[in-house]
C-alpha cells in the first residue's frame, strides 16, 4: 500500500469508528472518498479500523474507474457514437487510469466528477453542473484548476449568453452540494483557508518538478492517446474544440504549479482520451487498424504497470511507492505475535523521526503499538522494536546502558537482510531473545 493510501485509510478508520469526519482544510483533502467508502466497509461488516482490508477501501476507486470509462457515452450526441466508443476504450486501457484505479486516493473519483462536469457543460445539464462542481471541491483542492479551465474554455468556444435560470440552478446545486458534503454555510470560511493551504503546498518545497513533467510522464505510457488527440487540432466541431481548449488550459495550469505528482495528471488525461477518441474516429483503412493495435498495446502496458512493475522505480506512475519490504515487516511481526503469550496484544515500539507511512496500516492489528519520535532512556522497550537506522545507537543505549545490572534483556535482529519501507527508507527490527526462543 502506498503511503498516501495508508494516511487516508487511517483517517477513514477514525471516521468509521466515530462517525465523524470533520473537514481539515490543511490536510487529507475532502471527505467524499471516505463517505463513499463507508458503504462497502459496512456491507462487508468491517466497522473497525483493524478489520479493514485493502480490497474494501480500494473498491470505490475501482468502481469509479469503471464508471469513468463509460462517461464518454454521456456526450455521444456531441462527439458521435464512434468517437465515444474509441474514447471509452482508451480510458479503459490507459496505464495511468488502470494503475490509479487500484489506489485509495481521491484522484480517480475526482477525474470521474470532472468527466461529469464536462458532460454537463456540453449537454447543458445545469443542475448536474453545479452538483458535480461541489463533488469536485469536496473531493480535492485541485478541483479549482479544472473548474477554471473548463469555465474559460466553455466561454471562449461557445460564447454563451447569460441565462439567469440556468445560472440559478447551477449555483443552487453547487451551494447545496458544498453545504451537505463539506461544510454548512456558516463555516464556508474554511474554503478560503483550504485554498490558501493548497497554494502554500503548491508553491512550497516538496514534490517540486520541472514544468514539463506531466508531458514527460504521459509520454512514457500514454503516447498513443497523445498522438490520437493531436489529430483533433484542426477542423473539429465545437464540443471537441471545447475539450481541446480545456485540455490545453488545464495542462498549462498544472504545469505552472511547481508541486507535481503523477496522479494529478488523471483529469488532464481524461480530456486527452476524449480527444483521442475523436481523433481515432476520423481514421480509415490501415490507420484505423493501427489505432486498434495501439489500444491493445496500451492494455498490455496497463497490465505490466499495474502488476509485475507496480512498485518498480522505472514505472512513472509508481511514485515514491512502498516496496515489498513492507510485507517482510508485516510477516515477521505476525510470526512473533503468534508465539507471544499476549498474541496480537504484544507490545510493539516504533522509533523514527521520518515519515514511516504506510507502516501504521500494516501494524493496525496490534493495539499496543507505540510510536516515538525519539528513544526515551527511561522505561523498558517493547518485546518487538522497529526503528530508523539513525536511532539505533540510542536504542542500544536504552537497552544496555540505562537498565541496572541484572535487568538488561538481550535483543536479536528481527530481519536477516536489509529491509526498506520505501526507496531510501530503511527499517531495522529487533525482538527480545525470550520471545525469539519461542519460535
Amino acid at each position: 500500500m502506498h503511503a498516501d493510501e495508508a494516511i487516508l485509510a487511517d483517517k477513514f478508520g477514525t471516521f468509521l469508528e466515530t462517525g465523524s469526519y470533520p473537514y481539515d482544510p490543511h490536510e487529507y483533502h475532502g471527505p467524499v472518498l471516505a463517505y463513499l467508502t463507508w458503504i462497502p466497509a459496512h456491507w462487508n461488516r468491517e466497522t473497525k479500523y483493524a478489520s479493514l482490508t485493502e480490497s474494501t477501501i480500494r473498491l470505490v476507486p475501482a468502481l469509479a474507474g469503471v464508471a469513468l470509462a463509460l462517461t464518454p457515452f454521456a456526450v455521444t450526441t456531441a462527439i458521435g457514437w464512434e468517437a465515444a466508443s474509441w474514447a471509452a476504450a482508451l480510458i479503459a486501457v490507459s496505464p495511468a487510469m488502470v494503475y490509479y484505479s487500484r489506489f485509495f486516493i481521491p484522484e480517480i473519483p475526482l477525474a470521474l466528477w470532472t468527466a461529469l462536469l464536462v458532460a454537463a457543460l456540453v449537454r447543458r445539464w445545469w443542475a448536474l453542473l453545479g452538483f458535480t462542481a461541489a463533488l469536485m471541491i469536496a473531493t480535492k483542492e485541485t478541483a479549482i484548476l479544472a473548474l477554471a479551465a473548463a469555465s474559460a474554455a466553455y466561454i471562449l468556444v461557445f460564447r454563451p449568453r447569460l441565462d439567469y435560470r440556468a445560472a440559478i440552478r447551477s449555483l443552487a446545486a453547487l451551494l447545496a452540494g458544498i453545504s451537505v458534503l463539506l461544510a454548512p454555510p456558516w463555516r464556508w470560511g474554511i474554503l478560503a483557508e483550504s485554498a490558501a493551504s493548497y497554494w502554500q503546498r503548491a508553491t512550497g518545497s516538496s514534490h517540486i518538478h520541472p514544468w514539463y513533467s506531466y508531458v514527460l510522464w504521459l509520454s512514457i505510457t500514454e503516447t498513443p492517446i497523445l498522438i490520437l488527440a493531436a489529430l483533433t487540432w484542426r477542423g473539429a466541431k465545437a464540443p471537441v474544440r471545447f475539450v481541446l481548449l480545456y485540455a490545453l488550459l488545464l495542462g498549462m495550469l498544472y504545469s505552472a504549479v511547481p508541486y507535481k505528482t503523477p496522479w494529478c495528471a488523471l483529469s488532464l488525461l481524461y480530456a486527452l482520451a476524449l480527444l483521442g477518441g475523436a481523433g481515432a474516429a476520423v481514421l480509415r483503412g490501415w490507420l484505423r487498424v493501427a489505432a486498434g493495435a495501439a489500444v491493445a498495446w496500451l492494455g498490455v502496458v496497463a497490465w505490466a504497470a499495474s502488476f509485475p512493475f507496480a512498485t518498480d522505480s522505472h514505472n512513472p506512475w509508481a511514485y515514491a511507492h512502498t516496496g515489498p519490504g513492507a510485507f517482510t515487516i508485516r510477516e515477521r511481526i505476525a510470526e512473533f505475535a503468534r508465539v507471544a503469550p499476549e498474541g496480537r496484544n504484544v507490545a510493539v515500539d516504533v522509533f523514527g523521526r521520518e515519515n514511516l507511512w504506510p507502516l501504521a496500516w500494516y501494524l493496525r492489528p496490534y493495539p499496543h503499538t507505540r510510536w516515538w519520535r525519539q528513544v526515551p532512556l527511561q522505561g523498558t522497550a517493547a518485546p518487538i522494536v522497529l526503528l530508523s537506522p539513525a536511532l539505533e545507537a540510542d536504542f542500544v543505549r536504552k537497552i544496555y546502558e540505562s537498565p541496572p545490572p541484572g535487568e538488561r534483556e538481550l535483543y536479536v535482529s528481527l530481519f536477516p537482510d536489509y529491509v526498506d519501507l520505501r526507496p531510501g527508507v530503511e527499517v531495522r527490527g529487533y525482538v527480545v531473545k525470550s520471545l525469539w526462543d519461542r519460535q
